[in-house]
């Protein structure tokens, strides 16, 4: 093979696979597909009715599959984490409980999980978003800006993209209130 022959096959080669990379709208689609059966499966496993009033509703959705399908919110901010009798680890269906959904309470040691549900003026835990977003992102509890909480796992959720904070944060203002329940830990 010739240097010129070579060299158009590398050029042929590149272009096919700058092509290939380049996404289509067929490749828009299908993440547009994927994020709505995400937004789906949220509002499927929401295990409290959800507020939609002055919400995007595609947020909330979104945030629910987030908090109850990938991030385990529930496990340390729901005290105890399932209803009674339906602890999967003790036979049970796995259902959560909705009476002290994500109010707190867990105890870990001498830390004890916030309630992250709204407060009466419908911020969760009590934080508008800016507040929210630096918590996630930074760990620096809003109450005790020099305090960096300790059990929370923030190192992993400040890697999260602005768009899922928001759809959690935006989930959590959706929930209603909730007392903590009574337990000493997680799954309880």
């Amino acid at each position: 093979m010739t240097r010129g022959v070579k060299l158009t096959v590398m050029l042929a080669a590149f272009a096919l696979m700058v092509g290939l990379s380049i996404p289509t709208n067929g490749d828009s689609d299908d993440r547009a597909k994927a994020e709505k059966k995400r937004v789906q499966q949220g509002f499927d496993i929401a295990p409290v009715p959800l507020d939609f009033k002055t919400k995007d509703r595609d947020l909330v959705g979104l945030g629910s599959y987030i908090v109850n399908a990938q991030a385990a919110c529930g496990d340390c901010h729901t005290c105890p984490t399932y209803a009674p009798g339906h602890n999967p680890f003790q036979g049970g269906d796995g259902k959560i409980n909705a009476t002290n959904y994500l109010a707190g309470g867990v105890s870990f040691g001498p830390i004890v999980s916030a309630n992250i549900t709204p407060d009466s003026s419908g911020k969760p835990a009590g934080l508008d978003f800016d507040e929210y977003l630096e918590l996630i992102r930074t760990g620096h509890d809003p109450d005790e800006p020099n305090h960096i909480l300790q059990v929370m796992p923030w190192p992993i959720f400040r890697n999260m993209n602005d768009r899922d904070i928001l759809a959690i944060y935006t989930y959590l203002s959706s929930i209603p209130h909730a007392e903590p329940g009574n337990c000493t830990g997680p799954g309880q």
